[in-house]
C-alpha cells in the first residue's frame, strides 16, 4: 500500500506540471488576443501557431542543447524524460523505489549533458577562432590595416570577449590584451597565438599574414586530429553502450518469459541486494570504459 502511495504521488506531480506548462500557454494565448491581433490589420492565428511561438519562447540554447526554461524552477532538457521513465517502471513493478532512482538519474543525465553541450560549444569557437584567423589574414592581403582588417573579419566567435576585441581594434584599444582575455575561454585558446603575432608584428614589424594564416593551419591540423580520434573511438563507445544496455535488455527478456524480474528485484531482499551489487558493477564498467577512452585519447593528442 505504501508503495502505492508513493507512485501515486509522483503521479500527481507529474500531472501538476502539466497543468503549470498547460497553464502557461493558455495565458500566453490570451494575451495575444487581448494585444487584437486583428486589430492591428493581421490574421487571427490558430492554436498550433501559437504553440510553436510559445515552445520557441520557453527554448533556449542552440540546436545541439535545447533546454526548456520553466520560470523560476530554471531550465531543463532531455534529462526530465527519466521522471516519467521512472514513475512508469513504479507503476509496472508495483513500487515506489523507481520514482526516486529517477531523480537521481536525472542529475547524473544533466551533468552528462551539460558536459556534452560544453564540449559543443568549445568546438563551435574553435571553429571560429580558425576563420577568424584566415578571415584577417585574408583581409591583410588585400591591403588593410591591421585594426580595420580585424573589424572587418568580426568577432573571433560567440560569448561577451568577441565583441570587446572588436572594440579594442575599432577605438584604439589593447587588441592583444583584448585577444588573450578572449583566449580564455575553452576552445578558444588559439587566440592566444594570435595575440602574440599581433604584437610581434606591431612593436617589430613582422608579417602578422603569415603568422595568423600558421596558426589558422595548425588548429585546422589540430580539429582534423580530434574529429579522427573521435571517429576511432566511436566502435568501443559503441560497444560499451551495448554493454551497458544488456541489463535492461535481461529484463525485458524475463517479463516477455513470465519470470516477473521486476517484482524480484523490487519486493524481496534478495533483490535488492542484486539490484545494488548490479547497480555498482554496472556504473564500475561504465566508468571503466570511460576511463579507457579518455586515456586513448589523451595518447592521440
Amino acid at each position: 500500500m505504501a508503495g502505492l502511495v508513493g507512485v501515486l504521488a509522483a503521479v500527481g506531480c507529474t500531472v501538476a506540471l502539466v497543468r503549470r506548462l498547460r497553464r502557461g500557454l493558455v495565458l500566453r494565448r490570451r494575451m495575444a488576443m487581448a494585444l487584437g491581433d486583428a486589430a492591428a490589420g493581421r490574421p487571427q492565428r490558430g492554436r498550433g501557431v501559437l504553440l510553436r511561438e510559445w515552445c520557441a519562447g520557453r527554448m533556449v540554447g542552440d540546436k545541439g542543447s535545447r533546454r526548456w526554461r520553466l520560470g523560476r524552477w530554471g531550465e531543463v532538457g532531455a534529462e526530465v524524460w527519466c521522471l516519467p521513465a521512472g514513475v512508469a517502471l513504479g507503476l509496472l513493478g508495483r513500487s515506489v523505489l523507481p520514482v526516486p532512482a529517477s531523480v537521481v538519474a536525472m542529475v547524473v543525465v544533466r551533468r552528462r549533458l551539460a558536459r556534452q553541450a560544453r564540449r559543443r560549444a568549445a568546438e563551435r569557437r574553435s571553429a571560429a577562432v580558425i576563420r577568424f584567423c584566415g578571415a584577417v589574414a585574408a583581409e591583410l592581403r588585400a591591403g588593410r590595416q591591421p585594426d580595420r582588417a580585424l573589424v572587418a573579419a568580426g568577432a573571433p566567435g560567440p560569448g561577451e570577449a568577441g565583441p570587446a576585441v572588436l572594440a579594442a581594434a575599432r577605438y584604439g584599444g589593447d587588441v592583444p590584451g583584448a585577444l588573450r582575455a578572449a583566449a580564455r575561454q575553452p576552445g578558444a585558446e588559439g587566440l592566444a597565438g594570435a595575440a602574440a603575432c599581433w604584437q610581434v608584428a606591431v612593436e617589430g614589424g613582422a608579417g602578422l599574414a603569415r603568422g595568423l594564416e600558421r596558426i589558422a593551419a595548425g588548429l585546422a591540423v589540430q580539429r582534423d586530429q580530434r574529429e579522427e580520434l573521435r571517429a576511432q573511438l566511436a566502435g568501443p563507445r559503441a560497444t560499451a553502450l551495448i554493454l551497458a544496455l544488456l541489463p535492461v535488455g535481461g529484463l525485458l527478456m524475463g517479463g516477455a518469459l513470465g519470470a516477473d524480474p521486476l517484482g524480484v528485484l523490487l519486493h524481496t531482499p534478495a533483490g535488492w541486494g542484486c539490484l545494488v551489487v548490479g547497480g555498482l558493477l554496472e556504473w564500475g564498467g561504465v566508468a571503466w570504459t570511460a576511463r579507457i577512452v579518455a586515456d586513448a585519447s589523451t595518447v592521440r593528442k
